[in-house]
């Protein structure tokens, strides 16, 4: 049964998810906060072929017009693709493009649940390099079955 219940979900899982919030948590004192913003923008897609395409940008960017204003712009900016399996509640990918070239070659493991046309994405507990400052953190991801 178990199996047919992951077959279910991994079916269920494909598709355009649009970004609803995104909270970084730190673990050294469980203050939250919106790291990318009060109304971040972004979407990932899984496709039948087990691909799977994260863009999330925070709230508020503008267009630069200097090396330090792009420099900056990657503190919004989380983006990656690969090739993603699933196991349970969990997913792994299999990085190899992303905005962060220490990313590629590892492996993501999230941890999700699915509720109707809700996908909440929780991370492990990490160092990310847009936020290195706050030391480990954990990303609450929630995103809405896209409907466009």
């Amino acid at each position: 049964m178990p199996g047919a219940v992951w077959a279910q979900d991994e079916a269920r899982v494909v598709g355009l998810w649009k970004l609803v919030s995104y909270e970084v948590e730190a673990r050294a004192d469980g203050t939250k906060l919106p790291a990318m913003g009060e109304r971040p923008t972004g979407y990932v897609i899984f496709t039948p072929e087990k691909r799977v395409f994260f863009i999330l940008t925070g709230e508020g960017r503008k267009p630069a017009e200097s090396d330090a204003q792009r420099a900056a712009l990657l503190q919004t900016l989380v983006s990656y693709t690969g090739r993603y399996r699933l196991d349970g509640d969990k997913w792994t990918t299999s990085v190899d493009v992303a905005w962060d070239p220490k990313w590629i070659g590892t492996e993501q493991t999230r941890s999700f649940t699915l509720e109707g046309d809700r996908l909440q994405v929780l991370t492990p507990w990490r160092v990310m390099p847009n936020w290195a400052d706050r030391g480990e953190t954990r990303s609450i991801v929630t995103f809405e079955r896209a409907k466009e």
